[in-house]
């Protein structure tokens, strides 16, 4: 029998995982848009977040930056965000791109996966553990319609982490996101139960251990047709509308936003900036 007490959690500096400094790139997934906290940067939590607090428990030296900004398209992604990422010398660094692209018309998975391909060859090229998400299955959710396109992009970013030694978040298998109380109201991101699910389905495919426990979703009171048709209505009005017309205007919800954690830091403690390794 163990000795092991698993309700202890580790004593400082009693690592659990190789990694010290943490980079998160993206767009309003990762930058956890759907997971309100007015006490974190940005005012969001999201998954990435609450790895980066699992990851930082034991560790002195670990730091944590966020680059992700909110309706960004694979390129912009690329261009805004890998170079400084780099800059910072992450020794694990994860990537989720390309579901805005997809969402378009003409969002080619099999383009965009050459795109990352390449992006994934850089974050590895000085041995940094890179992790990659596959998109959920939009079977039973507003963007069913994409779902084709993003089986194929999936597969395709598997060829790609094969080839980069690269770590798959599996947010596919993740069946526990078919449930409508994981996402937020706008049913285009996650909720605060979606993000929790998703950060242990992350700290899981980096065999880490953590303190998340699976939370379930409470049951929901049955709804008329004419209730379910009413809640379709409000929400076509206040998300779908004004989302479809900032595309066709070009714009995007992440205009004049700034990266919530632009340098790493401390994700407990004192906020003080911790500098690119030289």
């Amino acid at each position: 029998m163990s000795d092991i007490d698993p309700t202890v959690g580790p004593k400082p500096d009693e690592r659990i995982h190789p990694w010290t400094r943490y980079v998160a790139l993206g767009d309003s997934f990762t930058e956890g848009i759907g997971d309100p906290e007015p006490n974190n940067p940005g005012g969001h939590r999201g998954w990435a977040d609450r790895v980066a607090e699992e990851l930082s428990r034991g560790h002195r030296d670990f730091a944590y930056a966020n680059l992700a900004i909110r309706g960004r398209l694979l390129q912009q992604i690329l261009d805004e965000q890998l170079g400084p990422c780099m800059d910072l010398k992450p020794d694990l660094v994860s990537i989720s791109a390309g579901g805005n692209d997809l969402i378009r018309p003409g969002g080619d998975p099999d383009a965009l996966a050459e795109k990352l391909d390449a992006a994934v060859q850089t974050l590895s090229s000085d041995g940094a553990t890179v992790v990659l998400f596959n998109g959920p299955d939009t079977a039973s959710s507003v963007l069913g319609r994409i779902r084709g396109k993003v089986a194929i992009y999936n597969e395709n970013l598997r060829t790609v982490a094969a080839r980069h030694d690269a770590v798959i978040a599996d947010m596919w298998s993740l069946r526990q996101l078919s449930n409508s109380q994981m996402w937020d109201e706008d049913r285009l991101h996650f909720s605060p139960l979606g993000h929790h699910t998703i950060a242990a389905m992350v700290l899981d495919s980096l065999n880490v251990p953590h303190n998340l426990e699976p939370l379930f979703p409470k049951p929901l009171p049955q709804r008329s047709w004419r209730e379910a048709r009413s809640g379709d209505l409000v929400w076509a009005r206040e998300y779908f509308v004004p989302w479809v017309i900032r595309r066709i205007r070009h714009r995007s919800s992440g205009d004049g936003i700034l990266p919530k954690r632009p340098t790493p830091g401390p994700v407990f403690g004192p906020a003080d900036t911790i500098l690119p390794r030289s």
